[in-house]
């Protein structure tokens, strides 16, 4: 895909053009189709809306980037990268340069998307009335997606210092046709940020209902991801009451073994959202660098002895790993057009039992059966009494490569091998080129 930020409504806007007109020698160049006429009806709005899953697909986002980010940079020596790569190697031994390559088409790839999703919603009154909160919803969600992954590893944490003037991402909600001086905006608080994901989200949940193909966006991603940004705000009730609206909503049940939530042939009861990948598109980067040859990988992530180690004997998360070459990987992330899982229903879970312990109350189920509940799916043994520190563990057991790792440290506060969790070397720098371009910007500290 083209990195490159640019008039990306021409994504869609080709394909609507070009059914609308009355014969093929009517077609214009696409390059010359005016933005009125880009976006000037219902089907053209849609898509519009097409591109932005496609450009959120991106493997340089959701389609790997994203998770493995978060895995690598909350590491605490229990996986190795082993691979060639410089900027995958700053990445994993928390030593980024400004020039980092890989962080540079990560936030390229986000801004692209969001500007795609401002596209569709600056034109949402075009679409047809009994489409319009479907788009509207779609394209906030994958907006607000988005805009919380930027903040989480741009800037400080919620939490680490004052949010209401700790700097965030710019924050852009219209399109951006063409560069002038009024597109380099300045960095927008975190707080301002995640006003922005909680306004986004809340408005998708409000808007969207639950197709039965959770590769689009829906009223239980919505909360799902909802119950992410809360947790990461240490906003309990508001966590708690969004998992449990997903998991009484009744759409999703846990597969009947651990293994069975990264097939797919067997995993849709369980995959809230996902990116699709097929053999013709979308891209699978966690099985790129998650698995071995053998698998059509790389195998440069390679899970060590420290984390196999955290397992009980017959829990079959602790056997859910493959050898090659004398190596250990995971082996979530096998097939190579598999789709890749974005939230699973386990996670609501847990969720859940973390904020209930937390706040002292049982909504939904008690803590203590919520957390036995995603233990004997794995066949680990049932505990008798659960504190935080379980709760903490199952997630890390649980979701694991799932790129929660620096987030769940972030926001407990717990060091990261050595390194305090606000150390500034566990925040990604803005890129340079982001820096010699918009003079509004400032760098995180320490670069």
């Amino acid at each position: 895909m083209n990195k490159n930020i640019k008039n990306w409504l021409f994504i869609g806007a080709t394909v609507a053009f070009m059914t609308s007109c009355d014969s093929q020698l009517d077609v214009k160049p696409t390059a010359s189709i005016d933005e009125s006429e880009a976006l000037a009806n219902s089907q053209a709005v849609e898509v519009t809306l097409t591109g932005a899953y496609d450009a959120l697909s991106d493997n340089d986002l959701y389609g790997g980037a994203i998770q493995y980010s978060g895995d690598l940079l909350g590491d605490e020596s229990e996986v190795r990268f082993g691979g060639t790569f410089t900027t995958m190697d700053e990445l994993w031994r928390k030593t980024f340069t400004t020039t980092n390559g890989q962080a540079q088409l990560t936030w390229l790839a986000a801004y692209n998307t969001i500007n795609i999703a401002n596209n569709v919603l600056s034109a949402i009154d075009k679409v047809d009335a009994d489409k319009k909160n479907s788009v509207e919803g779609e394209a906030r969600f994958i907006r607000g997606l988005v805009y919380f992954d930027l903040v989480r590893l741009w800037a400080k944490a919620w939490g680490d210092g004052d949010a209401n003037t700790n700097p965030g991402v710019p924050l852009v909600t219209t399109p951006t046709r063409g560069v002038s001086d009024a597109d380099y905006r300045p960095r927008a608080t975190v707080a301002a940020v995640y006003a922005q994901v909680i306004e986004d989200l809340t408005k998708a949940e409000s808007l969207l209902g639950n197709p039965s193909n959770t590769g689009f966006a829906s009223k239980s991603a919505a909360q799902a991801i909802l119950a992410r940004v809360y947790l990461q705000q240490s906003n309990y009730a508001a966590a708690r009451d969004a998992a449990n609206r997903v998991i009484t909503g009744q759409q999703f049940s846990l597969t009947e073994t651990f293994d069975e939530a990264f097939s797919d042939e067997t995993n849709d009861s369980e995959i809230i959202f996902k990116i699709l990948v097929t053999d013709q598109d979308g891209a699978n980067d966690l099985n790129l660098y998650y698995a071995p040859a053998t698998y059509q990988g790389r195998g440069d992530i390679r899970v060590q002895t420290k984390h196999l180690n955290l397992y009980q004997s017959g829990d079959s998360r602790g056997v859910f790993f493959v050898r090659a070459s004398g190596n250990t990987f995971t082996a979530k992330f096998l097939d190579q057009y598999g789709d890749v899982p974005v939230v699973r229903l386990a996670e609501m879970y847990l969720v859940r039992a973390e904020t209930n312990l937390r706040l002292g109350t049982t909504t939904g189920a008690t803590p203590l059966s919520d957390v036995n509940l995603i233990r004997a799916r794995a066949g680990a043994s049932e505990l008798a009494t659960v504190t935080i520190n379980d709760v903490l563990a199952e997630r890390k057991l649980e979701l694991a490569f799932e790129g929660q790792q620096i987030h769940d440290a972030k926001r407990v506060k717990k060091n990261v091998g050595t390194l305090p969790f606000s150390d500034n070397k566990l925040v990604i720098p803005i890129p340079q080129r982001e820096i010699d371009t918009n003079k509004s910007l400032v760098q995180n500290p320490g670069y």
